[in-house]
């Protein structure tokens, strides 16, 4: 008998980033530079009235998201082991 942990998806994540959702602008163009699309612009907003990406699993450390974004609102680490997590998305399920 399996559980729901067994059958859910999963995904290979080798890094992640830091959001200061508080300096995020809500530009949205981290969202489609990120490779693995594991960015999702939320729909809740920060002090100022700006919206700010959400992160799902699948983060691979690239930095694109950092090098785009006009106010440098992302920190991105790269784990030395990738981690399996459940799939959050369906971006983040394609994101292998």
């Amino acid at each position: 008998m399996s559980g729901p942990e067994e059958t859910r998806e999963r995904v290979l994540t080798r890094g992640t980033v830091v959001i200061d959702v508080e300096a995020c602008k809500g530009c949205e163009l981290c969202i489609e530079a990120c490779p693995p699309a594991v960015l999702e612009m939320g729909t809740e907003v920060n002090a100022r009235g700006y919206r700010f990406p959400l992160l799902h699993a699948g983060c691979t450390g690239c930095k694109a998201c950092s090098q785009i974004c006009p106010d440098f609102v992302f920190q991105v680490y790269k784990y030395d082991t990738p981690l399996e997590l459940p799939a959050t998305t369906p971006a983040a399920r394609g994101a292998r």
